[in-house]
């Protein structure tokens, strides 16, 4: 393919592609690690008419139909929705929960081991368990997020407000359209945790020099210890992607439109395939933010259970990390495509959450199993890239070759195994979570010195593990 580079400094290569123009925002070092493979899906998404603006994040890598790490906009008024730049696990993002405990309060392993079992006990997280809250109405829930649990699962105001949305709305009416086995396999996942890089994580902070106010303000301290949970809309949000997928294709086909990725497909926002997605998409989303909250209720009753009753989690913030979702840049609405890729807001922007709105939001960052997470804060520049910034570290290998090319031991050195600052994990055996191993993924330090250099965001706390679930 013949590519054009043009650089900007400061972290930021525009690629002039053939079909159009895609942003990239990586240091040298990991500009470097780009295969073409992710320019040749860049093009192909390029040929989805009238493109407002496309980019990668520095943790972008092959996925199906679209890269993920891809921020991809077009206007409401003519534009078009791609469930291949949302993704299958539609929904899926972070949430952080803070304590008032210190790292010293659990550094004992056996006070650690005691949570890890405590919170499965209190959150399912084998595929073949069904949730501990089956008297929660699925369809209440997916109609209106947060909204539609019962109080008694509300322990706080706070855990409604500090979320990107507590309720996304659409019209109800779409849900007729989802097939019945959708409703089925969901039913018992509400508080689940899933499989694959889903992950609850208990973390000590190290705050960032010269960010000392501002974590002041969102509450966190030095060696103050937090909960990270990764997870989406399970079951929901997968068969919805898949049903889609093919009533999009065949309506491509319709249409006579052909791309020569059959895995990317798109349609009109206006068309009847375009409105149908975004108002199931909506639905899948209210799931996404009520599994992780239900996931958080959960790891709060295990910490009460360790540390007594009067100990309280409050929520630091909840968002998301794919999705398309309707936002006002250049003074009209466009639809905001970010599939592995996180929304990073500046202060006093008008899309802040209101309890957010002076200081901005926590940009929630997960590094890699054994390495720093982090939290960071949008900047003003950040509207070059419609305020997207990383999801993750990104995948640097396939789940098969990680397996055949790294070993247990190195898995075990990773995470410390043996010394006293061991990051212990639920699962006896090492082997069977391999593929999820730190070496599996990039180097979320130069994915974060990316995402800096770029002025982008910039770190507001450092997210050290000690302890990790994961599902099975």
């Amino acid at each position: 393919m013949n590519i054009k580079e043009i650089t900007h400094g400061n972290n930021h290569y525009e690629m002039e592609l053939q079909h159009g123009n895609l942003h990239v925002f990586a240091n040298s070092d990991v500009f470097q690690t780009f295969e073409s493979r992710v320019y040749e899906m860049a093009d192909n998404n390029l040929r989805i008419p009238r493109n407002v603006h496309m980019s990668y994040t520095p943790d972008a890598h092959v996925g199906v139909g679209t890269c993920i790490g891809t921020t991809a906009v077009w206007s409401m008024k003519d534009g078009f929705v791609s469930p291949s730049i949302v993704g299958v696990d539609i929904g899926c993002g972070m949430r952080v929960h803070t304590t008032s405990l210190h790292k010293r309060d659990i550094q004992d392993k056996e006070v650690r081991r005691a949570l890890i079992k405590a919170i499965e006990k209190y959150v399912p997280t084998n595929e073949r368990t069904n949730t501990h809250y089956a008297d929660i109405d699925i369809m209440y829930v997916v109609q209106n997020g947060l909204k539609g649990l019962p109080e008694r699962y509300v322990p706080h105001e706070q855990w409604l407000t500090h979320v990107e949305e507590s309720t996304f709305k659409f019209e109800h009416q779409y849900l007729d359209k989802l097939p019945a086995k959708i409703r089925k396999y969901a039913h018992g996942q509400l508080g689940t945790l899933g499989g694959g890089n889903h992950f609850i994580e208990i973390q000590y902070l190290e705050i960032e020099e010269g960010q000392k106010d501002l974590a002041a303000k969102w509450g966190l301290f030095d060696g103050q210890i937090v909960v990270m949970i990764h997870s989406g809309s399970r079951a929901w949000g997968a068969m919805l992607g898949q049903e889609y997928t093919k009533v999009f294709r065949g309506a491509m086909q319709s249409w006579g439109v052909e791309n020569p990725d059959r895995n990317l497909i798109y349609a009109p926002i206006a068309s009847n395939e375009g409105q149908t997605y975004l108002n199931l998409m909506y639905s899948a989303l209210n799931f996404a933010v009520s599994n992780r909250h239900m996931i958080a209720f959960g790891v709060r009753e295990a910490f009460k259970e360790v540390f007594g009753a009067n100990l309280e989690m409050p929520v630091l913030y909840d968002l998301m990390h794919n999705y398309a979702l309707k936002e006002f840049h250049r003074n009209q609405p466009m639809l905001v495509h970010r599939k592995g890729a996180t929304r990073a807001l500046p202060p006093s922007h008008f899309l802040n959450t209101a309890v957010y709105k002076e200081t901005g939001h926590p940009a929630l960052i997960p590094g890699s199993m054994g390495t720093s997470s982090y939290i960071m804060i949008g900047r003003e520049e950040g509207i070059k890239n419609f305020y997207s910034i990383c999801h993750g570290a990104g995948r640097a290998r396939s789940r098969r070759a990680t397996k055949e090319l790294v070993t247990v031991d190195q898995f075990e050195q990773s995470l410390k195994v043996g010394t006293d600052d061991e990051i212990l994990v639920n699962h006896r055996s090492l082997q069977s979570i391999l593929d999820e191993c730190p070496q599996a993924y990039k180097d979320v330090d130069q994915i974060i010195d990316s995402v800096v250099g770029a002025s982008l965001a910039d770190v507001v706390a450092k997210c050290k593990p000690m302890a990790a679930i994961k599902g099975v």
